[in-house]
Parts: structure tokens; sequence; C-alpha cells
């Protein structure tokens, strides 16, 4: 077995990215603090050909020297917006028929491993802070609430993981 040069990968072209059909989902980045956690969500967000990123709140927004270090690019690829207040944004894409899912532990929540997502529905991730996570009035506001199943010692995951394992598994349940 021998590892792959880049050059064998095959990858689009920041032109072709945009041109591509892409997953139904959108990101929010509600209120996030690392500049290398909202680095990642975007090279993440690249690899499943996420729709468009929405940075909200305190969360900060390319160009940036420190994003650019876990993007490598990405900020390039994938569409990004602005949004002051996300309980705002949360509002307007519901009214868009957009299903929001706030990604946090709480009462009644849904367990990733058992939310089946519908093709035809357009959902809307959203990600809270790294140490108060979702901001209670968004949870409330969701849809829907979905938890990743945990069962070491540790209370969370970095929310950079968080959102690799999010969008992967909603990434192949809406692809298969």
């Amino acid at each position: 077995m021998r590892k792959l040069k880049n050059s064998e990968l095959g990858r689009k072209t920041v032109e072709e990215f945009k041109q591509t059909n892409k997953t139904p989902i959108i990101v929010v980045l509600d209120n996030i603090r690392s500049l290398n956690n909202v680095g990642s969500v975007f090279r993440t967000s690249d690899a499943f050909l996420i729709e468009k990123i929405y940075l909200c709140g305190i969360t900060a927004t390319p160009p940036n020297k420190e994003i650019h270090k876990t993007a490598l690019g990405a900020t390039e690829s994938v569409d990004w917006e602005y949004v002051e207040n996300t309980i705002d944004l949360v509002k307007k894409l519901q009214a868009e028929n957009i299903k929001v899912l706030s990604i946090e532990q709480a009462e009644n929540s849904t367990m990733l491993n058992t939310f089946t997502p519908k093709t035809s529905q357009k959902y809307a991730v959203v990600f809270g802070n790294e140490v108060k996570g979702v901001q209670q009035e968004v949870v409330s506001a969701s849809d829907i609430c979905i938890e990743i199943p945990q069962l070491g010692t540790k209370h969370s995951l970095n929310i950079s993981v968080s959102c690799g394992v999010v969008l992967w598994d909603l990434f192949t349940k809406i692809r298969n």
C-alpha cells in the first residue's frame, strides 16, 4: 500500500467547488472563541460540500491569519456570512423552511446515531461556544436538539471535533 500524493487525489478547484451541488446543510457558529476552531470548521465544511457557514456573535471572520492556519484556504471555497445575532438568524432560517438543529446536551435531545435526516429537507446545525455551548435561547428556538453520544468521563467534545462528527454523520445519511 502506498500513500497517495496530493496531485493524485483529484480535488476540486475553488471554482469547481462553487459550481458543485452542495450537501443541504448550513453550519451556524454561535460565539466561537477559538480562531483555530473556526478554521477547522471551514476545512471540515469544505470536505463535506457544506452549503454555507454563518459566523455569529463574537465568532471571528476571515481574512484572519489564525483562521487561515487551520482552514488552509477553505475560507475561499465555502460560502460564509457574518450575522451578529444568532437567534435572529435561527428565526430567518426557519422562515425559509430550514430545520434548525442545535448540537447540545439537553433534555429530550435526540442522539445523533438515532437521528434520520429527510433527504428532501435542508438543515442548519448550530455549534456553540467552547465553554457555554449553544445559547439557551437558541436551543429553545431550535426544531431539534441533537446530542453526540459520549461514554467516557468528559462532558463534551471540542467544537471542531463535534462539527466533524456531526457533519460526517449527516453527510453519509443524506448521501446514502
